[in-house]
């Protein structure tokens, strides 16, 4: 019996519903369009040809990966960010939408405070390389530099700057935190990061696909989630001089506790707190609009 693309995914949904997999039609949709080496569009324009069957095997294997509880950014390498393609596996996190709106931060006050400028940013933490990626390939005159503790994520993030064109526009250094940036002597004007923030005792709870598949080196942020918010804090003063631009990701309830750090540890003109699209307070930034006292 002939078997077309629309009745595949169709069949996949049910499948992946019954699997218990949130988003089936989603999942099947980009399963589909990944084992046929098509877009969103694409799939749509072919949705009435019939299934290649030669197909069939390789079909059933992303299936029965995804019903396993693999995420589907890992079954297929990839997961686009800030418009970008970003190759992802298990050595590094699966970028998220809101860490977008941290981007969009960075660039935005980056601008208004060093107008026409080559600012030096730095990343902590790159994983995938996402953060520092999109963020040369929007601003071609800024310096861009990122450290992770992970040799593997490195490999990783350095092939996403290949890719997106940035290879030689971003420094990677490997090391704790700041402690490669400090090494290198850099003076650092925008700092960023998206560290690990889930408390320990939470990381039970997460989700199976997110705690039985993404590195738990990228989630655990020691018994109250801000440990590394902390020890990053506590570096600062070992760079040449205090950066003018500081944005972090925090998770739920947090945002509060690390703009006081913040402030703790500078006199800023301005510390504030942004909500996700879900109203979550997902980011926390300062800004010293003046250059600090030599």
């Amino acid at each position: 019996m002939r078997l077309i693309l629309r009745e595949a995914f169709v069949e996949a949904s049910l499948f992946l519903e019954s699997a218990g997999v949130a988003e089936s039609r989603t999942n099947a949709e980009l399963l589909l369009g990944h084992l046929l080496g098509v877009d969103r569009t694409g799939l749509l324009v072919r949705w009435h040809e019939s299934f290649p069957p030669e197909l069939t095997a390789d079909w059933q294997e992303l299936l029965r990966r995804k019903a396993a509880g693999e995420p589907a950014q890992y079954i297929i390498g990839r997961q686009d960010f800030y418009g970008l393609p970003f190759e992802v596996e298990p050595a590094v996190l699966i970028p998220r939408p809101e860490t977008e709106l941290l981007v969009e931060q960075m660039i935005e006050l980056g601008h208004a405070l060093w107008p026409g400028g080559s600012p030096q940013l730095v990343d902590i933490g790159t994983g995938s390389g996402a953060i520092p990626v999109a963020i040369a390939v929007e601003c071609p005159a800024w310096r861009v530099a990122t450290s992770d503790l992970s040799p593997a994520a490195t490999v990783v993030a350095r092939r996403n700057a290949a890719a997106n064109g940035v290879a030689d526009r971003v420094r990677f250094l490997q090391g704790d935190l700041l402690e490669p940036i400090i090494d290198a002597g850099l003076a650092v004007d925008i700092l960023v990061s998206n560290p690990p923030y889930i408390p320990s005792a939470d990381i039970p709870a997460l989700q199976p696909e997110v705690r039985a598949h993404e590195p738990l080196s990228a989630l655990d942020g020691g018994d109250d989630g801000l440990v590394l918010y902390r020890r990053m804090l506590a570096q600062l003063p070992e760079l040449p001089a205090m950066p003018r631009l500081v944005g972090f990701e925090v998770g739920m309830g947090q945002a509060r506790d690390v703009a006081a750090m913040l402030r703790a540890v500078a006199v800023w003109d301005e510390v504030r707190i942004i909500p996700d699209l879900a109203g979550i307070e997902r980011h926390v930034v300062a800004v010293r609009r003046s250059p600090w006292p030599a």
